[in-house]
């Protein structure tokens, strides 16, 4: 069977619990495991799924995302079907508003939709940093003959507080909706897990047209899938729940569990980078059968410099991007972004930096982030001593340093008259 599939990428995430690194960007846009920037994943699971007719909807602080998206993401050209094109807010609304809720960004934008006339439209997020064969997840909806299938991941009961709770048949018919409720119900057969919605939705196109126009219509709804659209429709439509552990990625070993992570706190945040550094990573970056894209940077090869006792570089048990010298300093178990000098003397233990930073001679740092275009003065010290460190920066629940960078100017072309 054929399908006609139109993906469309909600990217226009706040992300206000990730502050201060989306003080300048959103949400999708936070650069994430030295190359990368969040929204790189959800992008790189469709066009790995063989979906290449995505609109990726935007809002907040939309310039990073869209110079990001602009540096080699846009494509096309050699088929009518293929476009990857950001969408800032078109305030089609009555009230002429920015996006109110999900389901009001896909109404704002139903043009799109009816203009594609594709058989189902993908909707998902580009907030979280996850590995998914989305073309599996839209057989699933297929053979249910659904209205709407909801991607869901078992996640322990204790957690239900914090998420929007799927209840399902034995089957994975959906029943019952139940946001953020410590007695939510628990999985058929597995008293000990609920079913989490992940946020990504496949729907056949007439059905989703028809629940977003009866959604505008409410008066008091918040015009959000999870909270409005998808519960009116238990008993009136076709929704199940797919189960997201059942996901197979080609390439990965068979047995290995898909790779999810909900990265809205700095501490979630720095934990799924550090989840790159180990011998058998959870989440692998060097699958070439599903390859993690990402914008075309024409980076230099990474150096390391000097081999004396005093000052040798060296990296270990850590990710390095392209375009970095580390000049007689040592780096550990950290993520280290593009173009990041780290000068002789220099430790960084543990630590997540941003592209161009620059860390001066002797300097120590732990467990800290490091914005873009930082720069370390010699023989600083930060990480050590959080109580001092919080007088200067900002510092996370756990103790993570996020160390602000300063914004460069924009290089303009000059002519000679």
């Amino acid at each position: 069977m054929r399908l006609k599939v139109l993906a469309i990428v909600l990217a226009g995430g706040e992300g206000t619990r990730l502050y201060p690194l989306t003080k300048e960007r959103a949400k999708p846009a936070v650069p994430f495991g030295g190359k990368y920037r969040i929204c790189d994943f959800v992008l790189s699971n469709l066009i790995n799924s063989g979906i290449h007719s995505i609109y990726v909807v935007i809002q907040f602080r939309s310039q990073s995302l869209l110079q990001h998206l602009s540096d080699g993401w846009q494509y096309g050209g050699l088929l009518k079907s293929a476009f990857l094109v950001p969408v800032p807010a078109q305030m089609r609304s009555a009230g002429k508003n920015w996006y109110q809720g999900t389901a009001d960004a896909i109404h704002q934008n139903i043009n799109l939709i009816e203009q594609s006339r594709p058989d189902i439209v993908a909707v998902f997020g580009a907030d979280h940093i996850y590995r998914m064969n989305i073309h599996e997840m839209i057989e699933f909806h297929e053979q249910k003959r659904a209205h709407a299938t909801v991607a869901a991941i078992p996640t322990d009961k204790k957690f239900s507080k914090d998420f929007g709770v799927l209840e399902t048949t034995g089957t994975g018919r959906i029943v019952g909706f139940h946001e953020k409720k410590a007695d939510a119900p628990t999985m058929p057969g597995d008293p000990s897990q609920v079913y989490a919605s992940m946020g990504n939705y496949i729907f056949s196109t007439d059905m989703l047209l028809k629940v977003v126009e009866e959604d505008q219509k409410d008066e008091n709804s918040s015009h959000d899938f999870g909270r409005d659209i998808l519960p009116k429709m238990v008993g009136n439509a076709e929704i199940f729940a797919y189960n997201f552990m059942e996901n197979r990625i080609p390439g990965e070993p068979k047995g290995k569990a898909p790779y999810w992570r909900d990265v809205g706190t700095l501490d979630a945040f720095y934990d799924a980078n550090m989840d790159l550094r180990s011998i058998d990573p959870e989440l692998n970056l060097f699958n070439l059968d599903w390859p993690l894209r990402t914008a075309g940077y024409s980076d230099p090869p990474t150096k390391f410099a000097f081999d004396e006792d005093d000052r040798r570089g060296e990296a270990i048990d850590s990710v390095v991007a392209g375009g970095c010298i580390i000049s007689g300093g040592i780096v550990r178990n950290s993520v280290i972004g593009r173009h990041v000098y780290v000068h002789a003397g220099a430790e960084i233990d543990d630590c997540v930096i941003f592209d161009n930073c620059d860390i001066g001679r002797r300097s120590k740092l732990r467990r800290c982030i490091l914005e873009k275009n930082v720069r370390i003065p010699e023989d600083t010290v930060i990480g050590y001593n959080l109580e001092e460190d919080s007088k200067k920066y900002h510092v996370s629940d756990s103790g993570i340093v996020v160390v602000e960078g300063t914004r460069t100017a924009v290089e303009l072309s000059t002519i000679t008259i």
